[in-house]
């Protein structure tokens, strides 16, 4: 039996090539994909069956729902225990540490569960994540109904995860043989960063990827100490190292990329590398701010990425680009950089194309999945609106946002999840609060 319903809304925002906005109009889902785009008034005389599920109203905003580029879910459960240090402390003494202490398939799971509510409920449909017991966080999102690029970490030295670089690439094609089919998964094949993985672990990641058609996931550029180490131990900077070494190849999303010069934003651009800008966290470590404005003005696609909780503090998609077109703003000294338009085009479709996967979601189009947020604009701070553009990148919070889609499945509804109990999640983060809060490192 088809599974139907329809959407409607004051502001349908496509996000198609034409960025067209269709004013009172309505989506149709048919088996998880959307089938017919149009005013509503149109689509009520089309489809006159009574019994179709109708979600919105008249004050209501439907857009695609956001992408995060980059993030590490389960670190979730670690916000907030290491604030106001510099990334090389903040890693070394206080993450790592806690990481060889409690990092399990359990402790995984439950930080993609907690993880995955909060960007579902702020209007996160799909993420894209670095970290390790990939089957964990296969299984967290298969549960919380969210859409996942989950990218296994490969570093040359063991965790508890895995004994080296060998073990976690063995584990990556074992779970991209897997997952190659899901629904909601797309695996990837995640090498750390230049600093924690050899040349040899770079290339035989980046055959892997290219092997099976997957995506690449990778730090780059994140700090100015990692360029000078780039400098000192290759006599070049990273992307150059990376070019030359013949890395630079396939769907690669490259997060941070913060400490870029103009030879590197154009390797970048012609090799089409995606880079995934995570403005709070690098504010919040001190990093940097990336040069977003001139790889945009170069061709390069670039989107936005929370970087784990741990040091963002939240996944929070809305205020990420906010901050973000800010801060652009005022570092260049130009008030039309970052316009509004093109922070719609960084939070949806923009990310898919960097993904690899804009062909199912990333706009709202007929034959994609429809992967969908509804935002409440009858809302004090929401009014009134001129430009629809503007008001959900300037004044909208995440709390706007009531209902989600996924794959054509509505999860989130009236702000609460359909499917599973929050509460049971929260609680079982606050019982993983306590196991690490009593641990002492020192």
């Amino acid at each position: 039996m088809k599974q139907i319903f329809i959407v409607r809304a004051q502001y349908l925002i496509t996000m198609n090539k034409k960025d067209e906005v269709v004013e009172n109009g309505a989506v149709v889902v048919e088996d998880g994909r959307i089938k017919d785009i149009a005013e509503f008034t149109e689509i009520l005389k089309k489809y006159k069956d009574p019994s179709i599920p109708v979600y919105g109203n008249s004050h209501s905003a439907l857009m695609p729902g956001f992408i995060n580029t980059h993030t590490h879910a389960a670190m979730v459960l670690f916000r907030g225990i290491a604030d106001d240090l510099p990334l090389k402390k903040w890693l070394t003494e206080h993450i790592w540490p806690r990481e060889t202490k409690f990092l399990s398939p359990e402790f995984v799971y439950d930080g993609t569960l907690l993880a995955s509510l909060e960007m579902l409920k702020s209007g996160t449909t799909t993420f894209n994540d670095m970290y390790f017991f990939t089957e964990s966080i296969a299984e967290a999102v298969k549960k919380l109904g969210i859409r996942a690029v989950i990218g296994q970490g490969v570093l040359d030295f063991p965790t508890a995860s895995g004994n080296g670089a060998d073990d976690y690439l063995k584990k990556a094609e074992e779970f991209i043989e897997k997952y190659r089919s899901d629904e909601l998964i797309i695996p990837a094949v995640a090498p750390h960063a230049i600093y924690t993985c050899s040349k040899e672990t770079l290339l035989k990641s980046k055959e892997l990827a290219l092997k099976n058609s997957v995506p690449i996931h990778i730090h780059l550029s994140e700090t100015f100490n990692e360029v000078e180490e780039c400098i000192k131990k290759h006599g070049k900077r990273p992307v150059k190292y990376l070019d030359d070494i013949g890395f630079l190849e396939g769907k690669i999303t490259a997060a941070h990329s913060v400490w870029l010069d103009d030879e590197e934003i154009e390797i970048m651009a012609e090799r089409g590398i995606g880079v995934s800008h995570c403005i709070e966290s690098n504010l919040k470590l001190s990093s940097g701010v990336a040069p977003v404005a001139r790889m945009i003005k170069k061709g390069v696609k670039v989107s936005m990425g929370t970087d784990g909780a741990a040091s963002n503090n939240n996944l929070d998609l809305l205020e990420e680009i906010s901050i973000a077109a800010k801060v652009q703003k005022g570092v260049t000294a130009d008030p039309t950089v970052l316009d509004v338009k093109t922070c719609m085009k960084m939070l949806t479709v923009w990310a898919a194309e960097a993904l690899g996967i804009d062909s199912e979601t990333g706009s709202i189009e007929i034959g994609k999945k429809a992967d969908m947020i509804l935002m409440n604009l009858r809302k004090p701070h929401l009014q009134p609106v001129y430009d629809i553009y503007s008001t959900i990148i300037y004044s909208a919070k995440a709390s706007d946002i009531e209902d989600v889609f996924v794959n054509g499945i509505p999860v989130i509804l009236n702000g609460r999840h359909q499917f599973v109990d929050e509460d049971e999640i929260i609680d079982k983060a606050l019982w993983w609060a306590e196991r690490i809060r009593n641990f002492c490192h020192f």
